[in-house]
């Protein structure tokens, strides 16, 4: 564990487990265990449920008059629209209209709400915005994450939480659970039906420990952070910065993507003007110089991040991240690639350090349940 200010009180379950508890966000986080395995963690959360320990993002309180106002200055959604009880994905830009972060926002009153988002520039961005503001805005470390996630979560959490199978995709509710209070949302990052139990950290190791005991003979399996990789590749869950050009800068300017081109335009709320960044990011519309896109790769070698793509004896791309699912039978990528290849269809190679060349053909994204109903099932 290297340069990490924040601690998770479930770190001994994680060490315990054969976690070095690398740096993520400030915190010593689960990457790895030397015990058990990643296709295993993947099959719980897939077909079964497992459960996570996310609580290295960052939880930022934002509370007072002028809280609104805030989030809508720093992010590309519209208050107005979210209502108590109610979450929605945003993201953030700067002034050149590049992303800086991504985050959830959770409305928890009229003048309160939460936002959490990882290890990009949220909490700068809400700070900025209120400066000279009737607004109070904290930073909490003291409430941790545990990731409930899979089609069994929902039987699991209905023995203890009343009302649990009535809470729709992006609400969550204040309740208890095992005796402790707890806000349950349900929201998470595998493209499967889950549930974020935001619990003290002076609860969370007994919240965990109970959940793996009375979950074991349902399936409910402890998971490392990185199975999150095999799920978020298949679902199209980007993670910054691993999939942006922080990590893969351009040759001849600094590091930036626009919305367009990530593909997370969608987050701007309609017609929505005045938020950081607004005017460029209307305005690169359709000067792309790139598109994250989806590769299906032939055979059962999973290349490297950051394996180049050809074509035609070119670099033309990079991988950002792979994964074979044991389940779908499917070898596939997230990718940085020209505009031209952001289609069905065009053969590609990818240059594996390891296994040598395999050949890839672009395919859009998601790969796994294209019409997210797997996440937003009801009842």
């Amino acid at each position: 564990m290297t340069n990490s200010w924040r601690f998770s009180t479930v770190a001994d379950r994680h060490r315990a487990l054969g976690s070095a508890l690398e740096d993520w966000s400030g915190m010593g986080t689960a990457w790895s265990y030397s015990k058990g395995d990643p296709d295993a963690e993947y099959m719980a959360i897939r077909t079964k449920a497992g459960l996570m320990d996310v609580s290295g993002l960052k939880k930022v309180h934002i509370n007072g008059p002028a809280a609104s106002h805030i989030i809508e200055r720093a992010t590309t959604r519209n208050m107005e629209k979210l209502m108590p009880g109610r979450s929605v994905y945003a993201t953030m830009l700067n002034d050149a209209g590049k992303f800086v972060d991504d985050c959830v926002i959770y409305r928890m009153g009229p003048n309160s709400f939460m936002v959490v988002h990882g290890s990009g520039q949220a909490h700068e961005q809400l700070t900025m915005a209120a400066t000279g503001r009737d607004v109070a805005i904290r930073f909490d470390d003291n409430l941790h994450d545990l990731s409930l996630q899979g089609p069994l979560a929902v039987d699991y959490l209905e023995k203890h939480i009343p009302g649990v199978r009535q809470l729709n995709y992006f609400n969550q509710m204040q309740t208890s659970l095992f005796g402790k209070p707890i806000m349950l949302s349900r929201t998470g990052y595998t493209g499967e039906r889950g549930y974020e139990i935001f619990c003290r950290g002076q609860d969370a190791v007994m919240i965990w420990d109970r959940i793996l005991d009375e979950g074991k003979s349902m399936g409910i399996i402890p998971c490392r952070f990185t199975t999150l990789d095999m799920l978020r590749t298949e679902s199209y869950l980007l993670f910054f910065p691993f999939d942006n050009s922080e990590m893969y800068p351009f040759e001849n300017e600094g590091p930036g993507d626009t919305l367009w081109e990530l593909g997370l335009d969608f987050t701007v709320s309609p017609g929505k003007v005045g938020f950081r960044g607004a005017e460029e990011h209307y305005r690169l519309k359709g000067r792309e110089r790139f598109k994250i896109w989806g590769l299906k790769l032939d055979g059962k070698n999973v290349p490297g991040n950051g394996a180049p793509v050809m074509r035609g004896g070119k670099k033309v791309g990079v991988v950002t991240q792979a994964m074979y699912s044991p389940l779908n039978k499917h070898n596939v990528a997230i990718a940085r690639l020209p505009v031209d290849c952001a289609n069905d269809g065009t053969k590609l190679v990818v240059n594996c350090a390891t296994h040598g060349e395999i050949a890839a053909t672009t395919h859009s994204l998601p790969f796994y349940d294209v019409e997210k109903k797997r996440r937003t099932v009801q009842g």
